[in-house]
């Protein structure tokens, strides 16, 4: 695959694919946990995104209980399915289908597993996902970007500089990483940009129109030092 294919690519299984032997536990867990913010809204049972919150948290340090709450994430749908259509709305989620509010949740249990997270679960979450909502094919375009926003571009390996951490630069993306809010991109693009930074393929990424960012952003992890 050239690197202009892997761009243009919208199967997100085949873009993480040119990835899978060269990436950290850390940022595999946080693209299921992306995926899976996706479908928030149909996440309607506190368990489900107490293991949303928890897998999150567990990409950046241990957390003992991750087991118990994938577990709890795995008894959110089975009982409750039955007597319902696959294709009728579900009781527990007005505005979707049994079937897409069971993919959903299908897919916490999976990106919450414990203690690591292998490329066979990576798999199920983003067809899951994927099958959750109305537009297959438009979401499997968002995770693919999603992948190549967490873990950067293969083709293109690059050194960050240390005397681009600045004061400014660490505040901005320390912000962004914890509220989730990455609007300020541009902003960080000019901070690094003003302590020296030189690259644009880390530039053109924070400055990207309509760029999708969420928590381990290639180039906000780069800031902070997160592999």
């Amino acid at each position: 695959m050239t690197e202009e294919e892997w761009l243009a690519c919208a199967n997100p299984l085949t873009v993480f694919a040119l990835l899978a032997n060269k990436v950290s536990e850390r940022k595999k867990r946080l693209f299921a946990v992306a995926c899976c913010r996706r479908v928030w809204p149909l996440l309607t049972d506190d368990r489900s995104r107490r293991a949303v919150d928890q897998a999150e948290r567990a990409a950046d340090g241990s957390v003992p209980e991750l087991e118990i709450v994938a577990r709890e994430a795995e008894d959110v749908y089975p009982d409750a399915l039955t007597g319902e259509e696959e294709e009728s709305e579900s009781r527990h989620c007005p505005g979707a289908t049994t079937r897409q509010w069971v993919y959903a949740c299908s897919a916490v249990a999976f990106a919450a597993v414990a203690p690591v997270i292998s490329d066979r679960e990576i798999a199920i979450v983003t067809n899951a996902t994927s099958l959750a909502v109305a537009d297959v094919s438009d979401e499997r375009v968002v995770q693919a970007d999603l992948v190549r926003d967490i873990f950067g571009n293969p083709f293109r390996p690059l050194t960050f500089s240390p005397s681009w951490r600045t004061g400014t630069a660490l505040s901005l993306a320390r912000q962004m990483y914890e509220s989730r809010d990455f609007s300020a991109m541009p902003i960080l693009a000019d901070a690094l940009q003003d302590a020296g930074c030189d690259s644009d393929d880390i530039l053109d990424h924070c400055r990207a129109a309509n760029a999708t960012h969420v928590r381990g952003c290639w180039v906000v992890d780069l800031v902070l030092n997160k592999s």
